[in-house]
């Protein structure tokens, strides 16, 4: 379960298995003399071919190696895509620190939370944002900051829960969203690219799987949505994968906020109007340079951009993400929260009493069989 307070033996299992499946050395965009310049992405390389002549990106290509790297540039770095060689350095003390720690944890026959936050230093980037250049996140719009406020979720301080809604889709164990699917979490990083004749799979070791296809695919119907949209891909030049996509569900935050340098509660709010262009660019036989371009005009002031640097692994073993395994934690938050509140009225503190014969609203109280029933 992804709520704070919980754990899924699974899933720390998986965690556990990738501090012994380190990626390696991360494979970068060449470093300009300007620290303040972003490059244009290489063409220069070629892939291989699968055996139908697509350019082949099949593998392992887990992302623990940028875990670390937020979305938004830290003020610190000003105005510098890159960090200086001496800034790297104290970072790789840090990790030595950290690896010291795991050490002693696996000496005691104890996991504790070094090996479920696996941090690798190694990226030269202060930040994944490559457009807006400031580094910064567009602001929200009117709407956007509106609907925000009515999106509810575990990490918001002091909100209270009554029932499965007062959740986010990522506390329920639904999805972390899109495209924040794609970008790095604290631990089960692990992303695999499988390929047949017109289609890509990218198959993520948290909450789900995208089939896309590249041969042609028509656009859905506007009222036809899913988690992960309709995504469309075609072949661009000799080693690009371009991929866009629509028709994303609303109710998941298009940013998680476990990625590093986002915006915090988790509630940020995706319109019917959203869109994402990605390119995957296999720069070298073990890097692939990764952008996202998101859109909402409803949401957000103006569209962003970000880049990353993938690693090959294909050492890297998933674990299932058994994100519903002895899950009690929605019920406690709920069952907890409204004990609270009774106290909290008990002693005066309340204006109203909280029912405790008082289920959910009809139309998600399983025994109506209404709308709500499938939603945790």
């Amino acid at each position: 379960m992804t709520l704070r307070s919980a754990t899924s033996r699974a899933a720390l299992a998986g965690v556990f298995l990738a501090a012994a499946c380190w990626a390696p050395a991360m494979a970068e965009t060449a470093v300009p003399d300007d620290l303040t310049v972003m490059p244009a992405v290489s063409d220069d390389y070629r892939p291989a071919t699968t055996p139908w002549g697509d350019p082949d990106f099949r593998g392992g290509w887990p992302i623990n190696d940028i875990a670390e790297l937020p979305v938004e540039r830290p003020d610190r770095f000003g105005n510098r895509h890159w960090k200086t060689a001496e800034e790297l350095a104290a970072e790789q003390g840090r990790v030595d620190q950290l690896e010291q720690a795991y050490d002693a944890e696996d000496e005691e026959g104890t996991i504790g939370l070094g090996h479920w936050i696996e941090y690798q230093a190694g990226s030269r980037r202060t930040s994944m944002l490559v457009e807006p250049a400031s580094g910064k996140l567009p602001a929200l719009t009117d709407e956007g900051v509106r609907a925000a406020s009515f999106n509810r979720s575990s990490w918001v301080n002091g909100q209270t829960f009554d029932w499965v809604d007062d959740f986010d889709s990522w506390d329920r164990c639904w999805t972390r969203g899109f495209p924040a699917s794609m970008l790095p979490f604290r631990y089960n990083n692990g992303i695999r690219i499988f390929q047949a004749p017109g289609y890509v799979v990218i198959q993520l070791e948290m909450l789900g799987t995208r089939i896309i296809p590249v041969s042609g695919a028509e656009q859905w119907p506007a009222a036809v949505t899913g988690m992960f949209g309709n995504s469309r891909g075609r072949w661009e030049d000799h080693n690009t994968l371009v991929v866009e996509t629509t028709n994303m569900q609303p109710g998941a935050s298009p940013l998680n906020v476990a990625t590093r340098g986002v915006p915090p509660h988790n509630t940020l709010p995706t319109s019917a109007q959203a869109t994402t262009v990605e390119r995957f660019h296999m720069i070298g036989p073990d890097t692939i340079t990764y952008e996202l371009t998101y859109s909402d005009p409803v949401v957000w002031q103006a569209p962003f951009t970000l880049r990353m640097d993938w690693s090959r692994d294909d050492s890297y073993e998933f674990f299932e993400y058994a994100c519903h395994e002895g899950n009690v934690q929605v019920r406690n938050y709920i069952t907890a929260d409204r004990t609270a509140r009774e106290q909290e009225y008990a002693r005066g503190r309340m204006f109203d009493p909280i029912d405790p014969d008082a289920g959910p609203p009809p139309a998600m109280d399983p025994a109506s069989r209404g709308v709500g029933n499938n939603r945790n």
